[in-house]
C-alpha cells in the first residue's frame, strides 16, 4: 500500500515524531509513503491559523523529512508534500514562499469556502443549507491551477440541505475533476471518527461518474498506519459501492 496523506505535530493537532510515522509506515508494509502537512499561509494580517504549520516551521519540516528519506531508503519511499487550501487572495504569495523549498507535490484540501482569514468565509466542514455551490467552484479554480496531484476529502462540506441538490451539485463537480484527470480521496480520518465524510450520497455519485479514488490515511498520528481491519472496512464500503481504488500516484 502507499499512503500520501501524512501529517506531523507541526500542524498543532498531529501526534508523534516524525521518525515514529515513518516506523510505523514501514512496520504496516507501506511502500510509498508521502508527507503532506498543513501547509503554511501567507496571510495578510497577524491573523492566526490554528491548523496549519507556520512559515518559521517549514525549513525544519523539509530538513527532517529529507533526512528520514535518506537513512530509510533501502526501506520505503518517501515523498515531501503540504495539503494547501486553495484560497484566491493568497494562493500565488503562497506558492512563492514554499517554492523556496525542495518539496515534491501538493495535494488540495479545501477547509474554507473564501478566504480563510476573512469574516465572511465558511468552514467546510459546519453544517450549512448553502456555500456548496461556492465550495464546488473555489476547489476546481485550486485544481484548474495545476498544482495539485489531487483532492483530499472532497466531500468535507457538511451540506444538510436538499439531498437532491446536493447530488446534483456534486454530480457536475465529479464531472469536471474526472475530466480535469485528478483522483479523489476516499479519507480515512473522516471514516474511522464517523465525521460527515465520507458522505455517502458522494460516493454514490462517485460511483456513477466513474472517477478515480485514492484511499488517504490523513494520518495525525503513527497509530493510524497500525487499524488494518478499520482499513479493510473502507476497501469494504468501496467494492460495495462498485468503487475499485488505485494505489498509486505518479509524484
Amino acid at each position: 500500500m502507499k499512503n500520501y496523506h501524512t501529517h506531523t505535530s507541526r500542524c498543532r493537532h498531529a501526534y508523534g515524531k516524525d521518525r515514529d510515522y515513518v516506523i510505523a509506515a514501514i512496520k504496516t508494509g507501506i511502500t510509498e509513503l508521502g508527507f503532506s502537512d498543513h501547509a503554511p499561509m501567507i496571510f495578510p494580517t497577524d491573523y492566526y491559523s490554528t491548523f496549519r504549520m507556520f512559515t518559521s516551521d517549514t525549513a525544519d519540516y523539509i530538513c527532517s523529512i529529507k533526512r528520514l528519506k535518506k537513512e530509510y531508503e533501502d526501506k520505503i519511499k518517501i515523498y515531501i508534500g503540504f495539503e494547501l487550501e486553495y484560497y484566491p487572495d493568497l494562493f500565488e504569495q503562497t506558492l512563492d514562499f514554499l517554492n523556496q523549498f525542495d518539496y515534491d507535490y501538493l495535494i488540495l484540501g479545501q477547509h474554507f469556502v473564501g478566504n480563510e482569514f476573512e469574516e465572511s468565509s465558511h468552514y467546510s466542514g459546519a453544517p450549512t443549507n448553502g456555500y456548496l455551490e461556492g465550495y464546488i467552484n473555489q476547489a476546481l479554480e485550486g485544481l484548474k491551477t495545476g498544482k495539485f496531484k489531487y483532492i483530499a476529502h472532497p466531500d468535507l462540506i457538511k451540506f444538510i440541505g436538499s439531498d437532491e441538490i446536493y447530488k446534483e451539485k456534486m454530480t457536475y463537480f465529479c464531472k469536471e475533476i474526472k475530466e480535469l484527470g485528478y483522483p479523489v480521496e476516499f479519507n480515512m480520518l473522516g471514516f474511522a471518527q464517523n465525521r460527515n465524510y465520507p458522505d455517502k450520497r458522494f460516493w454514490e455519485v462517485v460511483s456513477k461518474v466513474g472517477n478515480d479514488v485514492i484511499i488517504g490515511l490523513d494520518a495525525h498520528s503513527p497509530d493510524a498506519f497500525k487499524n488494518k481491519k478499520l482499513l479493510a472496512n473502507a476497501k469494504k464500503y468501496l467494492k460495495d459501492l462498485n468503487i475499485d481504488p488505485i494505489d498509486h500516484i505518479e509524484i
